[in-house]
């Protein structure tokens, strides 16, 4: 048996035990956190969305025509009307043929991954993408490597090693969700060009806030559906609702229909939730003062974090680390915050490597320069927590 008692108190020992904290009421930048009120800085809501009260209405409306459950896997009778709407709008926003969508954005790397390579077959990956992608290339059976981050000549160099193998997938995070930073798209599709290979991108965090209408990290750098043959994206994050989708071509949809499992074999989301979707969606194209003021507030943050020496990392998204190091440091700074009324969440091991535990800042539309402000003061009163060995 287990001594899983034992593997708990190693956890806590590390400073890596990790907590649920229960909110009570809607996302936004004031949350009600185990009764008492916060300023949040740890959500994925970019674009201020999750409380907004058209998704909510539209939410609504659909409830009282389809119900509250979708009763059945897409494959059986769950594919409503709403579900079918949806995946032609996301088509059309990403600029391929076919979108499909998925329960969330882990089954979606999942079942994609896992579908589209195999035994004999090669996956190489960020070293830094999100477990859900990494999960994927192992559930495939293919042979996965992992290539040094954001270095498109070492791919280059493992794609060139790679020859004769089956089919070869190079599978990276458009924006990396725990450094912000953004992945060399344009050279990234150029050695999959030369090597007969296909890019897998996975722009959950990209989608709402790059790009031209918020059409994400491949509108940023101006590709398309040739350089980028496989798009997966996440609806809970700027566009304010839940699920995922991947979007491509004609035969990759109808492929993964009949081949992802986690496709499948799953009920469908909630056409309520589909109906939040496409409202998130059509919000999120229209409105872009609400890039703009994201872009503001990313650059107000980023000037007073260098003015007080912070170790920022270089992202321009939303996504906004402050590197610390030790676990145990970041989680009593995380701490520190939440004493003050702030909540920014403590990033540790395993989701980094070792020694680069950090505070993850992420900011949104909904906040305003005064809150910003607070976070910088609150950051300036711990800040020999923050510094280098606690200097």
């Amino acid at each position: 048996m287990y001594d899983l008692n034992a593997e708990l108190a190693a956890l806590r020992a590390q400073a890596l035990y990790r907590a649920r904290r229960t909110v009570d009421g809607p996302q936004g930048p004031r949350l009600a956190l185990d009764g008492r009120e916060v300023l949040g800085f740890c959500s994925n809501d970019y674009l201020g969305l999750a409380a907004d009260p058209r998704l909510r209405a539209a939410l609504v409306r659909a409830a009282e025509r389809y119900g509250v459950g979708s009763g059945a896997a897409h494959l059986v009778c769950g594919h409503s009307r709403e579900h079918a709407t949806l995946e032609d709008e996301l088509a059309e926003f990403t600029g391929r043929p076919r979108a499909l969508l998925f329960s969330t954005g882990y089954m979606a790397n999942l079942g994609t991954l896992a579908a589209l390579a195999g035994r004999g077959d090669a996956v190489l990956e960020d070293r830094l993408n999100h477990a859900s992608l990494l999960d994927g290339g192992l559930l495939s059976g293919a042979r996965l490597s992992r290539y040094p981050h954001a270095d498109a000549a070492a791919l280059e160099a493992r794609l060139a090693a790679s020859a004769g193998s089956g089919a070869r997938l190079v599978v990276t995070d458009g924006v990396f969700s725990m450094d912000g930073d953004l992945a060399p798209l344009p050279a990234l599709a150029a050695a999959c060009r030369r090597h007969g290979a296909w890019l897998v991108a996975d722009d959950a965090h990209g989608f709402g806030v790059l790009g031209p209408q918020g059409r994400g990290s491949t509108a940023h750098f101006g590709l398309g559906s040739e350089d980028v043959p496989v798009l997966i994206g996440t609806l809970g994050k700027a566009f304010g609702s839940s699920g995922a989708f991947v979007a491509g071509s004609e035969d990759l949809v109808e492929y993964l229909i009949q081949k992802a499992r986690s496709y499948m074999f799953t009920t469908a989301t909630p056409p309520a939730v589909a109906a939040a979707s496409r409202a998130g969606l059509a919000i999120a194209r229209a409105e872009d003062w609400r890039r703009d003021k994201l872009r503001a507030l990313i650059a107000r943050f980023r000037a007073g974090a260098q003015q007080l020496d912070l170790r920022l990392m270089p992202s321009e998204t939303p996504i906004q680390p402050i590197l610390i190091g030790s676990a145990a440091r970041a989680l009593e700074a995380s701490q520190a915050l939440l004493d003050g009324g702030l909540w920014v969440g403590a990033i540790r091991p395993p989701t980094v490597p070792a020694g680069a535990s950090r505070l993850r800042v992420t900011l949104s539309a909904a906040h305003d320069e005064h809150h910003v402000d607070r976070l910088l003061a609150a950051l300036d009163a711990i800040r020999p927590l923050l510094c280098r060995d606690g200097e």
